[in-house]
């Protein structure tokens, strides 16, 4: 016969098991675990200031309507910003979860439309640049996440990542000692000329954990992988990972956390001869380490191609 296991601190029924805590969870104390782990993080790392002006970079998914939804509890000012991105039904499906949750919480959603505003789509610029739809895709969502938020005075940005993503990145960059990008791999990246303080408050959670904040407060998000994903690497670094995990509960947080606390600070000053090297895009005024930034040489590309 099945016995329910219990939660750890009311003993009441538990919804969640969570084998890196070696605990289970009411819903009531599971909510009260992710805002804690969240306000650890913005703590330990000094991520927000109730003064800040945030910017969500919203998808529609779990995560970044998770980290939307955590700041607002938490008592922060937060507006979102979704990008669309033209990539079919997907994107159509991701604005709508994007729109009603705004709706439902009362909240300033600003909205961006590659097609709209710049002549391209992700599938146009995959097929241009004869790269992976990711790379594009990337790009595309950086450039526009910075520049609606130094257009709009928000003096943070704030995006969705959560441990299972920063891991699955930290063993790519790590797998080809990719030291550049390793320098830049924390949960803050301070402004500087022409780029907002970039702030990831999630992670300390997993994705299962983000999905279940969701289920738990009744948020409707869109479950679906994006389809122009398909093969990326980093989906294969994060099953690696979960199989490490299913065997050592705790491993994905121990690898980047220690990372974070031990090794990031030796590449310190990596980060800052990175940032000394940037000049002014001839285009549009976005720092590059070229005359014309990456971005904007992508809708050229892009838009030739129609």
């Amino acid at each position: 016969m099945h016995v329910p296991s219990k939660c750890r601190v009311c003993r009441e029924p538990a919804i969640i098991d969570l084998p890196r805590h070696n605990a289970n969870f009411c819903a009531e104390h599971f909510l009260e675990l992710c805002r804690r782990q969240v306000t650890k993080a913005i703590e330990q790392w000094k991520l927000l200031d109730h003064d800040d002006r945030i910017l969500v970079a919203v998808s529609g998914g779990k995560d970044s309507l998770a980290v939307w939804d955590l700041l607002i509890e938490l008592g922060y000012r937060a507006d979102g910003l979704y990008v669309g991105l033209g990539i079919g039904d997907y994107s159509d499906v991701s604005a709508d979860h994007a729109r009603a949750f705004a709706r439902s919480r009362d909240l300033h959603l600003i909205e961006i439309s590659l097609r709209g505003e710049y002549g391209y789509d992700i599938p146009t610029a995959a097929k241009a640049t004869r790269r992976v739809p990711c790379s594009a895709c990337g790009l595309s969502k950086r450039h526009l996440f910075d520049k609606a938020a130094i257009d709009g005075g928000y003096t943070a940005l704030v995006t969705g990542h959560n441990l299972d993503d920063e891991a699955a990145v930290l063993l790519g960059n790590t797998l080809r000692w990719e030291i550049d990008y390793l320098a830049r791999q924390l949960p803050l990246l301070p402004a500087r000329d022409g780029f907002p303080k970039k702030v990831k408050p999630l992670v300390r959670l997993t994705e299962r954990e983000t999905a279940a904040w969701c289920v738990v407060r009744g948020i409707d998000y869109l479950v679906d992988e994006c389809p122009m994903a398909v093969g990326n690497k980093h989906l294969h670094h994060k099953a690696t990972l979960n199989a490490i995990e299913a065997e050592s509960p705790g491993s994905k947080a121990s690898f980047y956390l220690n990372f974070v606390e031990r090794m990031a600070p030796l590449l310190a000053g990596r980060l800052a001869d990175d940032r000394e090297a940037l000049g002014t895009c001839a285009e549009c005024g976005a720092p590059t380490s070229g005359e014309v930034c990456a971005f904007c040489r992508l809708v050229t590309i892009a838009s030739a191609h129609e």
